[in-house]
């Protein structure tokens, strides 16, 4: 997908920072919308010997040969190893690390304290930034208190509440809104994702995550989940916990009991909506299904089991017997229904 043009109106005010930059931008915003894929774009076009007329980098220069390459020798990227292109780790060897370390943030000593490239900028993209833990974090503090001339730091960050205040209050934020949905349904369709829009919808707009969900082959338990769900009163919980706990062990890692929840909370919200005259926001071809199911629904006892839901989100974390959980999550999900 291209991210710029799914943000272009981001893409121009950034590009309009181009001859008064900060120290450090703080790019925001929900999960999934391509923020450190635009914050790349954006450094490349910074360093760009010859950027075109809306801003973009060329992708002909050396400076541009080289940042294709990962060897640009005025860019840095800080990111947990697990993002990393060979992030995958070999049966056997230790899984690769989330979190930013601080030897990555001390590693910046030499490359701050040598002269730029043909006098120009240097960037350091921190991706995402929430990923370092405390230590980590006043580390790169340091580094921001007492900036190296000609340098900018470029930080992402789906949770910014995560970071010390210390670092937001250093850093200029650039909120990044969710795309329209048109405009993020016609950038899916592009990439080759069928039924764009039901993916999109059950991730609340983030056409990244919409095109990750869409691929990673998820597609049979949650229609399963939705099939089960659908049936309200006549839900059997012990077919349905027995269902989905064969899907979690057949997935190897690849499906968890908190994503199983993650879509009962979403199926939860539809549901309220519903019952509020409203349109349901993740599950659009089941809008039907979900409008009769909500006129069956005393509304307290929706918000009282959605309530208890946050909890179970919080238990799935925990190890626990994956069977057991769910058979008690299906059948308070039918007592919903009990006359």
């Amino acid at each position: 997908m291209n991210e710029i043009q799914l943000h272009e109106k981001t893409w121009r005010a950034l590009q309009a920072r181009r001859d008064k930059l900060p120290h450090a931008l703080l790019l925001i915003g929900q999960k999934g919308q391509g923020k450190a894929a635009l914050a790349r774009a954006f450094a490349a076009s910074l360093l760009c010997e010859q950027p075109k007329t809306d801003g973009q980098a060329c992708g002909q220069c050396l400076a541009c040969n080289w940042f294709g390459q990962g060897n640009h020798p005025d860019f840095r990227c800080l990111q947990p190893d697990a993002l990393s292109e060979d992030a995958e780790a070999e049966e056997g060897k230790k899984k690769a690390s989330q979190q930013i370390t601080i030897d990555q943030v001390r590693g910046l000593d030499d490359f701050l304290n040598v002269g730029t490239h043909r006098d120009g900028l240097r960037i350091i993209l921190v991706n995402p930034a929430e990923a370092m833990n405390r230590n980590t974090a006043n580390a790169l503090l340091k580094t921001l208190e007492e900036p190296a001339p000609s340098t900018l730091f470029l930080l992402v960050s789906n949770e910014p509440l995560k970071l010390l205040p210390t670092i937001r209050s250093r850093c200029q934020s650039v909120p990044i809104p969710l795309p329209s949905a048109a405009l993020a349904v016609a950038a899916l369709n592009a990439a080759g994702i069928a039924d764009a829009a039901r993916w999109l919808a059950l991730v609340g707009g983030a056409p990244g995550l919409a095109a990750e969900l869409a691929g990673s082959g998820q597609g049979a338990w949650l229609e399963l989940l939705v099939k089960r769900l659908s049936t309200g009163g006549r839900l059997d919980p012990l077919q349905a916990a027995a269902e989905l706990d064969k899907a979690v062990k057949d997935a190897k890692g690849r499906l968890t009991l908190k994503m199983i929840v993650d879509a009962l909370q979403k199926w939860l919200i539809d549901l309220t909506l519903v019952a509020n005259a409203q349109s349901p926001r993740y599950f659009l071809p089941q809008a039907a299904t979900i409008d009769g199911l909500a006129a069956m629904i005393p509304a307290t006892r929706l918000i009282r089991f959605y309530r208890d839901v946050i909890k179970r989100r919080q238990e799935a974390e925990q190890p626990l017997n994956a069977r057991l959980f769910l058979e008690g999550i299906f059948l308070d999900y039918r007592a919903l229904f009990a006359r």
